[in-house]
C-alpha cells in the first residue's frame, strides 16, 4: 500500500527534482564564482563548499523522493526561504562595488521562489 495517494506522492517527487536542479544551479554557481575568485579565501576552499554542497543536495534530494514527510518539506521551505533576504539585497540594494551583478541575484530570486512554491505544494498539498 502507498504511503500516500498517487498525486501527493507525484508533487513530492516533483519538488524532489525542482530542488535537485535549483541544487545543481548553486553547485555550478559556487564552481564559476570560485574560478573567477569570487569567493573569499577565509570561507575556504571551494573544494569543501563543492562536497559540503553535493552532501546537502542528495540529502534534500532523497528525503523529498523517498521519505516524503511533511515536516522535513516544510523544515527545507523554511531554510530555503532563508535565502529571500540576501537575495532580495543583491537584486534590487547591491553594495556599492559589489563585483556580482545584481541580475545574478534577481535570476536567483525566481528560481528560489519557483523552488519554494514547489516545496510548498508538497508540504501543504496545495
Amino acid at each position: 500500500m502507498p504511503r500516500h495517494p498517487a498525486a501527493l506522492a507525484l508533487k513530492y517527487r516533483q519538488a524532489g527534482m525542482v530542488y535537485l536542479h535549483v541544487g545543481l544551479l548553486y553547485l555550478f554557481a559556487v564552481w564559476a564564482m570560485g574560478g573567477a575568485g569570487l569567493i573569499a579565501a577565509e570561507r575556504g576552499p571551494v573544494w569543501l563548499w563543492l562536497i559540503i554542497g553535493v552532501g546537502i543536495l542528495t540529502g534534500v534530494f532523497w528525503g523529498l523522493w523517498s521519505w516524503q514527510q511533511p515536516l522535513f518539506v516544510k523544515v527545507i521551505w523554511g531554510l530555503h526561504a532563508l535565502r529571500l533576504p540576501v537575495l532580495i539585497e543583491g537584486a534590487f540594494f547591491p553594495a556599492a562595488g559589489s563585483q556580482i551583478p545584481s541580475s545574478f541575484y534577481l535570476t536567483a530570486l525566481v528560481v528560489v521562489l519557483g523552488n519554494l512554491a514547489m516545496l510548498a505544494r508538497a508540504a501543504w498539498d496545495l
